[in-house]
C-alpha cells in the first residue's frame, strides 16, 4: 500500500490518511467541506461544501495521479436529503462527463457539523 497526502486537501483531522493506494485502485477517506491550509470549515449552503468537498477530492485525484474519469464508486453523506437535487446539480457540474457509480445517504450528523461528506474508490 501506498499513502497519499497532499497539501492541497485538508490533512486528516484524526487517526487515518487522506487516501490509500492498493494494487491499482485509490481509496479515500471521507471528505468535509474544510478549506486546505486553513482547515475551516466552509459554511452555507449545500452548493458551497459540496463544491469545496469535491475541490479536495480532485486534489487528492491529482495527488494519485488520477482524475475523475478514473472514479469506479463514490459514496455521499448527507445530512439532509431535501439537498439531493441541489448537490447532484454540483456533482454533476464538477464531474463532467464521469458516471461513477454511486450511493447516496441520509446520516444524522457529520464531522464539525457539515452538510455533506463524500468517500470514493477510483482506478489509478
Amino acid at each position: 500500500m501506498r499513502t497519499i497526502a497532499t497539501p492541497n486537501a485538508p490533512a486528516a483531522i484524526g487517526p487515518y490518511s487522506q487516501a490509500q493506494i492498493s494494487g491499482n485502485h485509490l481509496f479515500t477517506s471521507g471528505q468535509i467541506p474544510l478549506v486546505p491550509g486553513t482547515m475551516e470549515m466552509v459554511t452555507g449552503p449545500i452548493e458551497a461544501q459540496a463544491e469545496q468537498v469535491l475541490k479536495n477530492l480532485a486534489a487528492v485525484l491529482a495527488a494519485a495521479g488520477t482524475g475523475w474519469d478514473r472514479v469506479v464508486k463514490t459514496t455521499v453523506f448527507l445530512t439532509d436529503m431535501a439537498d439531493f437535487a441541489a448537490f447532484n446539480a454540483v456533482y454533476e457540474k464538477a464531474l463532467g462527463a464521469a458516471k461513477p457509480a454511486r450511493s447516496t445517504v441520509q446520516v444524522a450528523a457529520l464531522p464539525k457539523g457539515a452538510k455533506v461528506e463524500i468517500e470514493l474508490i477510483a482506478e489509478v
